[in-house]
């Protein structure tokens, strides 16, 4: 799991082959904690996923901008273009199964 900002996101999505999950997140959130262990275990099993990490009360413009209003919030990304934002259970089989019908719907326009 990579740390991201708001200053470097875009250029490096650019230029990002595969998927990639970003996961809003503050330090005091204790379910942030709990989706990012098992976001941290999910990356490990795919070769095509990577997981960056935004902290939410140091990069605001991110969060106005995907309209996140509870934390932990979820989106995918492929091959650099926006998929859904992902809503699910802490669980992997849960976190798996979202990501697949994400993947299997067509690509929703950015926020």
């Amino acid at each position: 799991m990579e740390q991201i900002s708001e200053f470097e996101f875009y250029a490096r999505l650019r230029e990002q082959r595969g998927m990639v999950l970003l996961l809003f997140t503050a330090p005091a959130c204790a379910s942030c904690r709990a989706f990012k262990g098992l976001l941290r275990e999910y990356e490990m099993l795919r070769d095509d996923l990577q997981v960056w990490e935004v902290d939410a009360v140091e990069n605001p413009g991110l969060v106005r901008e995907y309209e996140v209003f509870h934390l932990p919030a979820l989106f995918l990304f492929q091959d650099g273009h926006y998929r859904r934002p992902i809503v699910c259970e802490a669980r992997p089989a849960a976190l798996h199964q979202a990501v697949t019908e994400a993947l299997a719907l067509p690509p929703l326009e950015p926020p």
